[in-house]
């Protein structure tokens, strides 16, 4: 049997102008699994009950030892719809017919919901953890649209904004789909996101369908700018240049009012030197880039006392933005 154990980090995707073309790694905050590669599925169950999910090329076996409540289906984990797919792939690339027997334990989980790639820290972790021990059968690109089916599951849609970061790291910028085109961006050293998850759930399917089904030009040549902004913030090292491009005039208009209070907030942490602020993902976390430390804690205190004045449970997180993706503990 082998064994192993891989976290892979929570990402804030879209950025605010970037929607689904792009997101960051946050540094410090993620899913841990342990993933075990067995002989036949008795061992298999034996480990991991007779709960198992079986397809053509694999049968998979999924535990629960992390403090928060996930479906006990694995049909109706994001994990299981990544890991066949990629099953299906290994087969191929061998050439020859295979079954794996697989047992993932989620030791540490991001809150579904909350708006740092819940979902995509889980496929993210499994699939990479999944390739070490097929001794890196796949590139990193393979492997984000291997993720991407449990995005897939979750919203109804794939997309690579939040697995991407997880898996590769950094600040991500995806040109196109079919094929996947990922552009791993640099990142400054003093660059700072906290983000705070308030405990209210939206579900990414929700925040999809509240969207408009088209844009109207003069937003879509807004967006376009702002994009075109952070990406040249980044790669010129222009922290005031990049925050001015953290805006978004396609989906914050209408995902906003999922957030008590969201404007007010907003228009705090910006007039106490925040470079940026806007909704991580689909929220309802809300994100604010920095250029310090002390600025990121400040953040936090704003972040703190806003939602503690509204009575709302939150958790807030100050990290670097991650530089590493998904890694082999």
């Amino acid at each position: 049997m082998k064994r192993i154990r891989v976290f892979a980090p929570g990402t804030i995707a879209n950025i605010g102008c970037g929607f689904d073309v792009m997101g960051l790694a946050l540094d410090g905050v993620g899913d841990v699994v342990d993933l075990s590669l067995f002989d036949n599925r008795e061992e298999l169950a034996e480990e991991f009950g007779n709960s198992l999910y079986s397809a053509e090329n694999c049968t998979l076996g999924i535990k629960n030892s992390s403090s928060v409540k996930l479906p006990a289906d694995p049909a109706e984990n994001v994990i299981t719809p990544a890991i066949v797919k990629m099953c299906g792939a290994y087969s191929t690339r061998v050439q020859k017919p295979c079954h794996l027997y697989i047992g993932i334990d989620i030791l540490e989980k991001i809150r579904p919901g909350s708006g740092i790639g819940s979902s995509a820290a889980a496929s993210a972790s499994a699939v990479y953890a999944l390739n070490k021990v097929l001794d890196n059968a796949f590139t990193e690109e393979e492997l984000v649209d291997f993720a991407m089916e449990g995005e897939k599951l979750i919203s109804g849609t794939p997309h690579a904004d939040n697995v991407a970061p997880a898996i590769i790291g950094g600040v991500v910028f995806i040109r196109g789909y079919n094929p996947t085109d990922l552009i791993k961006l640099p990142v400054p050293d003093n660059f700072y996101c906290t983000v705070v998850h308030p405990h209210i759930t939206v579900s990414t399917k929700e925040a999809r369908e509240i969207l408009p089904k088209a844009v109207e030009r003069k937003d879509a040549i807004v967006q376009w700018g702002n994009v075109g902004g952070f990406v040249a913030g980044l790669l010129m090292n222009d922290l005031d240049l990049l925050g001015r491009s953290v805006k978004d005039v396609i989906a914050e208009p209408y995902r906003k009012g999922f957030i008590p209070g969201y404007d007010n907030l907003k228009e705090e942490l910006l007039a106490n030197g925040m470079i940026g602020v806007n909704i991580a993902g689909s929220g309802p976390s809300v994100f604010a880039l920095s250029k310090s430390e002390e600025e990121a804690e400040l953040a936090r205190s704003i972040m703190e006392k806003h939602f503690s004045n509204l009575n709302i449970g939150r958790e807030v997180y100050v990290n670097k933005v991650g530089k590493q993706g998904a890694r082999v503990l």
